[in-house]
């Protein structure tokens, strides 16, 4: 009997609940403009705690699986997310699935805004790629209702570390980082500058966690001998980090960066300085991005295989839910270009 009030529940029934019109209803769930924050989230847990968000779902599988799947990645111009995007394109032109790609910008409540509207675009299956964030709450609201679309036959898999309760493919950050700080260490370099992108994310606390282990081993703390230098984990967050440790920290001889997009941004900033690569400066950075291997000087970095981890993580989508979440781990390799060699002097 249950199921069958939950199965004739109609907008009507949840605006009615809410005490707000069915177009307020219907603005809210879909995540449209027009309706405050605190009216929208009180439709929406009106709505979960009915179970309208699952009958919604429900009427849209009623034909059969729903053949579209919703991908969200931090910055599409960024060309680690590409690559992913790449591998879940790739199943899913495989499995005769469309895919939406949404860009979020690592914005949690755009994050939020993108997750909501591919559930009201009743897709039937979600892949986030990309970080989550070190502080649980931030993705609370995201966490509830992802568990909603779940319990309605949703499917999502992650890509890193996130505390969404749900299936994960978990790249090695902490290993290569590690890796990557010990080259330049084995080099002989000891004034290293640190550049990342937000610590608020886990894929750069992780990735800063590598780091401190190798620094550690040599007898040098992260913060007093080596700066971190913290801007946007893009290519101009990099020429901005650069233009820090420049003024900040002019003797440093190496530049380890969190990921390529930022190394790249940070090569950019030295050629105009007429600073020599790796003569003057050594450069690192991670993820190894196709073009990596085709800049000037050739960029030492560290391998994910991120085509791979996308086509993982839609895979983990289609499969039967499990008990408890699944998860899938790649390893990390160290790829030593042209971008690094001993320091000066």
């Amino acid at each position: 009997m249950a199921k069958e009030r939950v199965a004739s529940l109609r907008l009507l029934d949840v605006a009615a609940a809410a005490g707000v019109s069915i177009a307020t209803a219907s603005r809210s769930l879909s995540g449209a403009s027009g309706v405050s924050e605190s009216v929208a989230e009180r439709v929406r847990e009106t709505a979960r705690s009915m179970g309208y968000v699952a009958n919604v779902h429900a009427r849209s599988l009623a034909g059969g699986p729903s053949r579209s799947v919703g991908l969200l990645v931090h910055e599409i111009g960024d060309p680690y997310f590409s690559e992913i995007a790449s591998g879940v394109l790739g199943v899913g032109a495989r499995e005769g699935l469309t895919v939406q790609i949404c860009h979020t910008g690592r914005d949690p409540e755009r994050e939020l805004a993108q997750l909501r509207m591919l559930i009201a675009n009743r897709v039937g299956a979600i892949i986030i790629a990309g970080s989550g964030f070190v502080d649980p709450s931030v993705q609370s609201a995201a966490k509830a209702d992802i568990q909603a679309f779940r319990a309605s036959g949703g499917r999502v898999a992650v890509i890193g570390r996130h505390h969404l309760g749900v299936d994960a493919v978990l790249p090695a950050n902490t290993e290569g980082a590690s890796e990557v700080a010990q080259h330049l260490l084995d080099l002989g370099h000891r004034r290293i500058a640190l550049v990342s992108g937000s610590r608020t994310l886990t894929t750069v606390a992780d990735r800063i966690a590598g780091v401190e282990q190798a620094l550690s081993a040599a007898g040098l703390a992260l913060g007093r001998d080596v700066p971190v230098v913290e801007a946007d984990f893009t290519r101009a967050g990099g020429k901005a980090a650069l233009d820090k440790v420049m003024a900040d920290h002019p003797g440093s001889t190496a530049v380890l960066a969190l990921n390529d997009d930022m190394a790249i941004g940070v090569l950019s900033a030295l050629r105009d300085r007429r600073i020599s690569v790796p003569d003057q400066v050594s450069v690192t950075g991670f993820d190894d991005v196709a073009v990596a291997g085709d800049l000037a000087p050739s960029l030492t970095t560290v391998r994910l295989p991120m085509g791979e981890m996308g086509a993982q993580a839609l895979l983990l989508a289609l499969q039967e839910p499990a008990a408890r979440p699944r998860r899938r781990r790649v390893g990390a390799e160290l790829v030593v270009r042209d971008s690094t060699g001993r320091p000066p002097g």
